[in-house]
């Protein structure tokens, strides 16, 4: 996957931009659980997926963290390079959930090509304002939706994810991807295992009802 491929208005950008672009995107690779972006006043670059599996999320003042969207290849992490565009500044982690390589391009590198090209100025900002909307939108659900719905939801995405309904998951993993303490989240899981919903086995859930986590979690 070329750096092109990242890019819909590639060849809407000048020669400069192009070569400046590529030369200055470097190829790297993380294990699983490695941060790559630790959030707060930091400006690691554009991170553009080439394969595995990344996870934005959010730290409480608490320390209990919340997922904000996943990245997969052909994805682009624009909050992490969130210093490009003036007066923005969001404190988003990035974590490897799976061996994950990508490409890192410098903040300084993709500034100067947003400055010169106004079809990537435009591109850029649509893309940020498309994550802000995922982050609205996760805003809605952990003020209007219940907790055993969201639970219920999140098994489904990523038994879909994994193409399994056996999750290798911890009820610790778990409530960091929802914003919970581990105590409520084990407490809905257990009460999930009693109506039949799942079977809970060493760090792993097994879905067993399909149908009515759909059910519950609409």
């Amino acid at each position: 996957m070329g750096i092109e491929e990242f890019f819909p208005v590639w060849g809407e950008l000048g020669e400069l931009e192009r070569r400046a672009l590529a030369e200055a995107a470097a190829h790297r690779s993380a294990g699983a659980g490695a941060m790559i972006h630790g959030g707060g006043a930091e400006c690691t670059g554009l991170l553009l997926v080439l394969s595995g599996q990344l996870r934005a999320f959010i730290t409480s003042e608490e320390g209990r963290e919340i997922t904000i969207y996943r990245l997969f290849p052909g994805d682009i992490c624009l909050l992490s390079a969130s210093c490009v565009i003036s007066s923005m500044q969001f404190e988003l982690a990035v974590q490897a959930e799976k061996p994950t390589e990508f490409m890192l391009i410098p903040p300084d590198a993709y500034k100067r090509a947003v400055n010169s090209s106004a079809p990537l100025a435009n591109y850029t900002s649509r893309v940020m304002a498309e994550r802000l909307s995922d982050v609205m939108w996760l805003m809605e659900q952990v003020m209007w939706k219940s907790m055993d719905r969201r639970l219920a939801a999140f098994l489904l995405e990523e038994a879909a994810l994994e193409g399994s309904d056996e999750l290798k998951l911890t009820h610790e993993r778990i409530a960091n991807h929802l914003g919970s303490a581990r105590e409520v989240i084990t407490r809905l899981l257990r009460y999930f295992q009693s109506e039949g919903l799942v079977k809970l086995g060493r760090g792993a859930v097994v879905l067993t009802d399909r149908e009515r986590l759909y059910a519950l979690s609409e």
